[in-house]
């Protein structure tokens, strides 16, 4: 190793917006399973699937409609 590195032409990392962060979330089993079904067909991974998914929901504002029986 050097004992000195220049460091004046460095930039920034332009990912740490893009990070995730772990979280615990509880979600029914048929509903992982409805993902894990659309990975197998897309080849992406579940988790990455169910991330674009909220990820949409969210840019476009997307809001819940229930109605409770």
């Amino acid at each position: 190793m050097r004992k000195e590195y220049d460091f004046s032409k460095s930039q920034r990392n332009p990912y740490p917006p893009m990070l995730k962060k772990q979280i615990t979330i509880r979600i029914e089993e048929d509903t992982i399973n409805y993902f894990k079904g659309l990975a197998t067909k897309s080849g992406i991974p579940y988790q990455n699937l169910i991330n674009l998914f909220l990820r949409d929901c969210a840019h476009s504002h997307k809001t819940i409609v229930h109605k409770w029986a």
